[in-house]
């Protein structure tokens, strides 16, 4: 895997911590068949430390992002909750895109995936069914606040397209808007 390792907010990295990095990817290897980029962004607060990393392939973009006050333990926690992501989705990601061509090379098949399997816990699917009611973004979000919702989805008053309004990880408000 070729790891890129980048410091914002006035972070310098230093070389242990980049081969700190590169050593917890190398983990993630053996789950794929053909060699993968890694950037690891590595950020410092006030309180605390956070580690973003995000590894691009032909069909999906894994993404890991954690907050932490130990940049290493900030690392440890967002390789794993990669690790974890994969051995989720990797039946998943195959089944759904056998059709296309290539997709067969993303994940390594010597991985047993029964094993895989019995360390995760089959959640059965909720579904549920709405009319979204037409507002505008305002009313929106008083109406998930109300609800307790991170996530809201609506018929905009203007547009009368469906939009999807949801809560980010630093507290600001995003809309993704349908054409």
């Amino acid at each position: 895997m070729i790891v890129e390792v980048r410091g914002k907010n006035n972070f310098t990295v230093t070389d242990a911590i980049e081969n700190y990095a590169k050593d917890k990817l190398a983990k993630l290897e053996k789950f794929f068949k053909e060699e993968l980029d890694a950037v690891v962004v590595c950020k410092t607060y006030n309180d605390h430390h956070k580690v973003e990393v995000t590894i691009p392939t032909k069909y999906y973009t894994m993404r890991a992002e954690v907050g932490e006050e130990d940049m290493y333990a900030a690392i440890d926690l967002a390789i794993d909750k990669l690790e974890r992501q994969i051995r989720k989705n990797k039946t998943k990601i195959n089944r759904s895109l056998r059709k296309k061509e290539g997709v067969s090379d993303l994940f390594d098949e010597t991985i047993d995936l029964e094993a895989l399997e019995r360390e995760l816990v089959g959640k059965p699917v909720r579904k549920k069914e709405l009319e979204p009611d037409e507002m505008t973004t305002d009313e929106a979000i008083t109406a998930m606040e109300m609800l307790g919702h991170d996530f809201y989805i609506f018929k905009d008053t203007e547009t009368k397209r469906l939009h999807v309004l949801y809560l980010r990880n630093d507290g600001d408000y995003a809309v993704i808007e349908t054409k």
